[in-house]
């Protein structure tokens, strides 16, 4: 699978968590933001983190999960949820879920090339259907955006 497309279900993967296996599909019945971000402890990163966490209640109230992953440990996560106070939950890849997202891709960084994570979101509605999607995001105003998306599946 290369990506998914608006319309698709919530594929049945796993991740690593600070506590265990995440099973995506353990994800339906509400709801489910799931963002991929570069990696821990950057300045793009921590931003969308501290965000994503300011606005967790907001997101509960909506009925909805958010979930962050990256390539990163469960254990650099753990560091990276202490210094910030972060209160969204982190899960780790190794890169099957990332590849399945579509979110492994080419970058180029001061003009060296490399493959890198996509920063982007997914919004899953309650029956696990794909309902809006985020590619090459903006960390400014994109966690708003994110949660009005959540408050119109209402």
């Amino acid at each position: 699978m290369a990506g998914l497309d608006v319309g698709g279900a919530l594929p049945d993967l796993e991740l690593a968590g600070a506590d265990g296996p995440i099973r995506l599909r353990d994800y339906v019945g509400k709801p489910l933001v799931l963002y991929f971000y570069p990696k821990d402890d950057t300045a793009g990163c921590t931003r969308e983190a501290q965000e994503f966490s300011a606005a967790g209640a907001d997101f509960a109230k909506a009925g909805a999960a958010v979930l962050g992953v990256s390539k990163d440990t469960p254990a650099k996560h753990a560091k990276f949820t202490a210094k910030y106070d972060l209160t969204v939950p982190l899960a780790s890849d190794e890169q099957e879920v990332i590849e399945a997202f579509g979110a492994w891709v080419p970058k180029v960084l001061y003009g060296r090339e490399y493959i890198g994570i996509d920063r982007s979101t997914w919004l899953f509605d309650a029956t696990g259907a794909l309902v809006r999607m985020w590619r090459k995001v903006k960390v400014p105003g994109h966690v708003d955006q994110v949660l009005a998306a959540v408050r119109e599946l209402a």
